[in-house]
């Protein structure tokens, strides 16, 4: 089977997502030595999670590395066609909307707090996550995306 992270397309977004980063916060995500496909592998690989969603009125998931697939229990294609506020459960939808528009107003928005739930109904907390705004190369905004590291299930 082919990875999805190979796909021109994805490697593309991978770079916007990795450049993106770096211009709000001044930080690389990942070390961004060789070629895009090999730091599009990289963050694919990568042990933080990694999840983005595009700029649509009701923003569809369009990443997420191994790590996010594996925590969210989906497979890239699920991922894929999954509204990106289905990862929040609707009593937390408001909070995590307020946070999102934080970022878009100053670009980033770090140390997020909050609860979010898998494809399978099981709730965890995520803890220190960043989110950032996805801009093109003209800087227009195109998505935003997120990265964390640490979560807790919830009972």
């Amino acid at each position: 089977m082919t990875q999805m992270w190979t796909d021109p397309v994805v490697i593309e977004w991978t770079q916007r997502l990795l450049d993106s980063h770096r211009h709000w916060t001044g930080r690389d995500l990942i070390e961004r030595i060789g070629e895009a496909d090999a730091q599009a592998d990289r963050l694919f690989h990568s042990p933080l999670v990694v999840v983005s969603h595009g700029a649509e009125a009701d923003p569809l998931l369009n990443y997420g590395n191994q790590a996010a697939l594996d925590l969210w229990a989906m497979t890239w294609d699920q991922l894929v066609q999954t509204p990106s506020r289905l990862t929040a459960e609707p009593v937390n939808r408001a909070e995590r909307e307020g946070m999102l528009e934080q970022a878009r107003a100053q670009g980033y928005f770090d140390s997020y707090r909050g609860v979010r739930v898998t494809s399978t109904g099981r709730r965890f907390l995520v803890e220190n996550a960043l989110i950032w705004n996805v801009v093109d190369a003209e800087g227009k905004p195109v998505g935003q995306a997120a990265t964390f590291s640490q979560w807790t299930w919830l009972p």
